[in-house]
């Protein structure tokens, strides 16, 4: 994400026509002799947020194979830029009737009101068994047991770490936030930046406070907080309290308000990428991001991967992750060969086409084994030990809550509002809804 979700850069993959061919047979839900389901022509729109990397051709070789063994089937696919799918195509076409068939589908907030105003297919009847196949990462594309999208990727959020200078400063692993907190004073010690946060973007500095939240509250609070808006309890204010000691500490680097996160030499990634900064907190595509910002344009050999850990007696289960993924869902007024388009991209062979080309941690669990990519294998085994993974909060929380929480932490940043104050906004906000 270049928010909480986008897209990530990375390298190439390859397939054969047999295992294509193959799967394809193997995932078509239609009876008739042209496979069309329908008896028809018929035109499918896929709309998704893949613009750069290898996963544009890879979902261009997947819509001319579906085509290919669907005779009367066009598949129309167009990657645009994540943040103007999610925030203005989508919802405009959505509300004016004309939505693509299949589309990028983001969990939590805005599936629940997708879903209440009728603009989506539910799926359990016609893919089944491609939804059992996830496993639980498919929950959040549900709503009252009903699935409406499912995942094609998801992973977990954690420190990217320089594994030289934490040799250097003979620091180990963190297994809890006071080791964090020693963490960041003997890198420091040692003459390095022990953290570096993309603040001037927003969402980076906002992730802290989340992973806070995560930690200090206990998982019935969140799933209450996500059900009923609910922020009574103590633990969101102590999540600030936290955030706020932390910053007192001076971890990360100076002018850190106005550093970006993933643009640029200059960004918090590119610190990490240069060796200007000891590790960032960030989710699972940070590796291909940093691999970009060096001056080889490949990931440093000295990057590494830890989990979050948890604060000793906070209720927060310490073992919980904090993370998301990419989905895809049909529309309510889709041809069924939507559904069967979705089954296809979620086969084994497609799903470990994307794991091999390194473009994120496939969601069928067969797929993970094709995982090429050190990096993306170490958050794999992060996300297998997690307790449970918490969905990014403003993700959860839907678009006016959200926006309105990240406001507050941003400014608890700035040393401009209070851990009350980031409550407050919530709870103002969730009143408006």
């Amino acid at each position: 994400m270049m928010n909480s979700r986008s897209m990530k850069r990375v390298g190439v993959a390859v397939v054969t026509a047999a295992l294509t061919a193959a799967a394809l047979a193997g995932c078509s839900g239609s009876t008739d002799g042209n496979n069309t389901g329908g008896g028809g022509d018929v035109t499918l729109t896929w709309w998704h947020n893949a613009t750069s990397g290898p996963i544009p051709a890879v979902w261009e070789d997947v819509a001319a194979e579906f085509e290919d063994a669907h005779p009367g089937v066009t598949v129309e696919q167009t990657g645009y830029q994540n943040e103007e799918l999610q925030r203005t195509l989508i919802p405009n076409a959505l509300a004016a009737g004309d939505p693509p068939d299949l589309f990028q589908v983001w969990p939590g907030g805005e599936l629940r009101d997708q879903v209440d105003n009728g603009y989506l297919m539910p799926l359990d009847d016609s893919i089944g068994d491609t939804i059992a196949s996830v496993g639980t990462t498919v929950t959040p594309w549900q709503v009252d047991g009903v699935t409406y999208g499912v995942p094609f990727t998801f992973g977990i959020e954690g420190f990217w770490y320089n594994t030289d200078q934490f040799a250097e400063a003979g620091v180990e692993i963190p297994q809890t936030f006071d080791d964090l907190i020693d963490a960041v004073d003997k890198l420091r010690d040692a003459g390095f930046t022990p953290i570096a946060v993309g603040a001037g973007d927003g969402w980076p500095a906002a992730h802290w406070w989340y992973q806070f939240a995560l930690k200090s509250c206990s998982p019935e609070t969140l799933a209450q907080a996500e059900k009923d808006f609910d922020f009574s309890d103590g633990c969101w204010v102590e999540a600030g309290e936290r955030l706020q000691d932390f910053i007192g500490i001076e971890p990360f680097q100076e002018g850190f308000l106005g550093t970006p996160a993933q643009q640029g030499a200059g960004s918090s990634a590119g610190m990490v990428a240069n060796g200007q900064a000891s590790m960032e907190l960030m989710g699972h595509w940070n590796a291909g991001t940093i691999g970009g910002l060096t001056a080889d344009q490949k990931v440093p050999p000295f990057l590494g991967w830890f989990p979050v850990p948890g604060i000793t007696g906070a209720d927060g289960d310490p073992k919980a992750a904090l993370g998301g993924g990419d989905g895809f869902g049909c529309s309510a007024s889709a041809p069924p060969e939507c559904a069967e388009l979705l089954a296809y991209i979620m086969s084994e062979d497609v799903q470990k086409r994307f794991a091999a080309s390194g473009s994120g941690i496939p969601t069928v669990s067969a797929a993970v084994s094709s995982l090429d990519d050190p990096n993306l294998t170490m958050v794999a085994d992060g996300l297998a030990a997690s307790s449970s993974v918490q969905l990014w909060f403003d993700t959860a929380f839907g678009t006016t809550v959200g926006n309105a929480m990240n406001e507050g932490i941003v400014n608890l940043f700035a040393g401009a509002g209070s851990p009350k104050d980031i409550v407050t906004k919530m709870q103002d906000a969730a009143e408006t809804q």
